[in-house]
């Protein structure tokens, strides 16, 4: 069997849990080798070993860290170059919510969520950036939402840092796409996740109906696509925008 991502050399943000989880564990049996990042070392910990048990020949390894200190994203950065050599994907997938209305939103609302979804980003891509061009080779995806594109009411702050990431990774992809650095995003609509586990039953059928698939999103469902736009099979793609969301955003 011939493996996608064989060889290849990744790093993926927020990865402890959730959509991150499992965006790396599906890039692992691609044969990746995956470093996680996360806030939390000892979840991050949990996070490697799970994979490890579930992925024969995986390849894990993490640093934990808050992607919002520009240091961090150096160190990680360094660290992953000096033990692998390269660096050849980038999934930028670390985000919070502070959701509120705007007339009652706070200052460290807007600003908490703008460091860890745009900040992020901005400082990880940059770091990977001088090894990528100097390859000529790198992928990077971001995480946006489809709110990033239609908004949310309540959820201004995050809707702003996910349209953000869209101008921000079509404005890198310009800048490097010559040197072979492919730079995406990936638009998700509901995924079924701990976070819609949250939501009462009667909300998530009156999401369904409003999408045209009639059903959630799955982590897989979001790994299909990051596989593809990380693999040989879109090299000529990038600065795209790609929903993964059964159409809700047509």
């Amino acid at each position: 069997m011939t493996h996608l991502l064989k060889d290849r050399v990744a790093i993926v943000t927020g990865s402890s849990r959730g959509i991150g989880f499992s965006l790396a564990r599906g890039m692992a049996q691609q044969g990746a080798t995956v470093v996680l990042s996360g806030t939390n070392e000892v979840t991050l910990q949990k996070a490697a070993n799970t994979i490890l048990d579930e992925v024969s020949d995986a390849k894990i390894d993490f640093m934990s860290g808050d992607v919002s200190v520009s240091s961090y994203g150096a160190d990680l950065v360094q660290y992953v170059l000096k033990k692998y050599g390269k660096i050849d994907i980038l999934i930028n997938n670390a985000g919070v919510v502070e959701d509120s209305l705007l007339l009652r939103m706070r200052d460290d609302q807007w600003d908490k969520v703008m460091a860890i979804n745009l900040r992020g980003a901005f400082l990880l891509t940059k770091a990977v950036l001088k090894p990528m061009i100097k390859a000529r080779y790198g992928r990077i995806v971001n995480m946006s939402s489809i709110v990033g594109v239609i908004g949310n009411p309540g959820q201004s702050n995050y809707s702003a840092s996910k349209a953000g990431l869209i101008g921000f990774s079509k404005s890198v992809a310009r800048e490097v796409a010559a040197r072979n650095v492919n730079v995406n995003v990936v638009a998700p609509g509901y995924i079924d996740t701990d976070m819609t586990k949250n939501l009462s039953e009667n909300l998530i059928e009156k999401v369904k109906k409003n999408i045209p698939q009639g059903r959630l999103g799955t982590p897989e469902d979001l790994c299909g696509a990051i596989l593809f736009l990380t693999s040989e099979h879109s090299s000529y793609i990038t600065g795209q925008v790609i929903h993964v969301d059964g159409g809700l955003a047509m």
